[in-house]
């Protein structure tokens, strides 16, 4: 190692720390972008209606309201929405998980004649918007019978997702092709090889997999709406929908301080899983 490169002000030893400025400055940049829109609706939820309403903005509240957020929770039944919110959350994460993981096991492990094909029919379903498939779904299940039920998410759910079967399959595929062929060997059909060699190895992508669809599902407004009746729909639909004055105009900042608790539960979760999510996400496409 030469004198210059110890030195603190060689040119190499400065411009490693414009770097880092440069990049921390850019970190901070992004994480304000993200993290900003949330700070916001804390304060809004903290606010009265016309600080709300006033122009210019108001950025902070004169009084901090903190009844707010008492009053979103009692004036609709929070917990009971929540309940419903949380059982189709948990009951399409966790068959969903389990579906893709299968379908995405057939796609890495096993061949058959059209694999490459159908696998980019599958990808390529990804491209649709759910408005498109919407009202067909919507007319199926009427004629079948399943509107005001959670039956829907129970069928969405075994059928598998399109995108998490691609991270199951890329993650099957990078698996050692030795693990498989000793199970065949020692007599395991691929059923046992999936639940006994597989699922086990893959935590990742079932932690990655399931924070994803439960997002999905906890976050979806438009499904609830069209098919769940009012005693058995999802706090995203009560938020939107019940926080309105006499006049039929919502009161925004309720509205806010109910937002600011519906989302907590996601960020618990995430925040709980973020490790396994993370590595699900970086070991998904690696071989």
């Amino acid at each position: 190692m030469t004198v210059t490169s110890l030195n603190p002000k060689s040119p190499v030893r400065v411009r490693i720390r414009v770097n880092r400025l440069v990049l921390y400055t850019v970190l901070v940049a992004v994480t304000g972008l993200f993290v900003g829109p949330f700070g916001w609706l804390i304060l809004a939820g903290l606010k009265t209606p016309s600080e709300l309403a006033a122009a210019p903005v108001h950025w902070l509240p004169a009084d901090f309201q903190w009844h707010n957020f008492t009053d979103a929770y009692k004036l609709i039944d929070f917990l009971g929405y929540a309940r419903n919110s949380l059982i189709i959350a948990l009951i399409y994460a966790t068959l969903v998980t389990l579906s893709s993981a299968w379908v995405g096991f057939g796609f890495a492990r096993l061949s058959a004649p059209g694999k490459k094909t159908l696998f980019g029919v599958l990808i390529g379903s990804m491209m649709l918007p759910q408005m498109i498939t919407l009202l067909p779904t919507y007319l199926i299940f009427a004629k079948v019978g399943m509107v005001d039920t959670y039956w829907p998410w129970v069928l969405w759910g075994l059928s598998s997702a399109p995108y998490l079967v691609f991270l199951f399959r890329q993650f099957f595929a990078g698996l050692p092709r030795e693990l498989e062929e000793a199970a065949i060997v020692d007599g395991c059909g691929y059923g046992r090889i999936f639940w006994r060699i597989f699922l086990p190895q893959s935590w990742p992508v079932l932690s990655a997999s399931f924070v994803i669809a439960f997002t999905w599902t906890w976050g979806d407004y438009i499904a609830p709406q069209l098919l769940l009746s009012t005693d058995k729909s999802t706090l995203a639909v009560a938020v939107m929908t019940t926080y309105v004055s006499s006049a039929g105009t919502p009161v925004t900042n309720l509205q806010a301080a109910a937002s600011v608790m519906y989302v907590v539960p996601i960020l618990l979760i995430f925040l709980i899983a973020q490790r396994g999510f993370v590595a699900g996400m970086s070991t998904s496409g690696l071989k």
